[in-house]
């Protein structure tokens, strides 16, 4: 997928404010969807968000915030505050999603968050809402969702789980869901759905080869808010991505 196929050729300043695995990434991809990156934050010279300045941003048309849950809202805010539309990926704050819906409205700009930027994930979360649709009334399924990531991944459950079982309630299911986690080695993630009664067993799973959808869904996201204001999950907005 090339997030210029359909769009301007138009070159975009890319800032990475988090410049991890997922931040090289997406400068490796940045070029197809028409960014030029020309800001790259990581601890060493963002210490204390000493390098969230005017001076820094000058000229940056979108920021890719992909840090730590504990660094994430203060980033939030003083980018907002700064006037740069935002996508972030980082996931372990967003029960502090006023406090930055607050401070993007404030400086009228635009932020895009998601736990997972998968277009397949985001499919995956919609079947598993109509799972729990059809199971909603069935008594006698127990429900479980399971996650596994990369030992070096900081929040656990991840917010992506955490998004499948809302939506699992969402969708009618009401009875107790058993939510874990594991975390080892390399995976870049897989998540799974099931049901099970005593006559038998339903099992739904999302597995991701690598990082590569995340970091193009991300990019798509930066495109579409150029010019934009308010705050986007992008559930609602990957339809007009394509």
């Amino acid at each position: 997928m090339s997030g210029m196929a359909g769009g301007s050729a138009e070159k975009l300043n890319l800032a990475i404010v988090g410049y991890g695995k997922m931040g090289r990434l997406i400068e490796e991809f940045a070029p197809e969807y028409g960014f030029e990156v020309k800001i790259r934050l990581r601890a060493a010279n963002n210490d204390r968000f000493g390098g969230l300045t005017k001076e820094n941003f000058g000229g940056i048309d979108a920021a890719m915030e992909f840090s730590k849950p504990a660094a994430a809202v203060e980033n939030l805010e003083r980018l907002a505050g700064l006037g740069i539309n935002v996508v972030t990926g980082t996931t372990g704050w967003f029960e502090q999603m006023e406090r930055v819906r607050g401070a993007v409205e404030r400086n009228g700009t635009a932020l895009v968050w998601s736990p997972n930027f998968s277009t397949g994930v985001n499919i995956f979360s919609q079947i598993v809402a109509e799972a729990a649709r059809l199971m909603a009334n069935q008594a006698e399924y127990g429900a479980w969702a399971w996650e596994i990531h990369h030992a070096a991944k900081k929040d656990a459950p991840s917010g992506t789980l955490l998004a499948l079982v809302e939506r699992m309630k969402q969708g009618g299911y009401t009875r107790r869901i058993d939510a874990s986690s594991s975390r080892a080695g390399a995976q870049p993630g897989t998540h799974e759905i099931g049901f099970d009664s005593p006559a038998d067993t339903i099992t739904i799973r999302h597995t991701a080869r690598s990082r590569e959808g995340f970091a193009r869904g991300a990019l798509s996201a930066a495109r579409w808010i150029a010019g934009k204001k308010g705050v986007f999950d992008f559930r609602e907005i990957a339809a007009q991505l394509k």
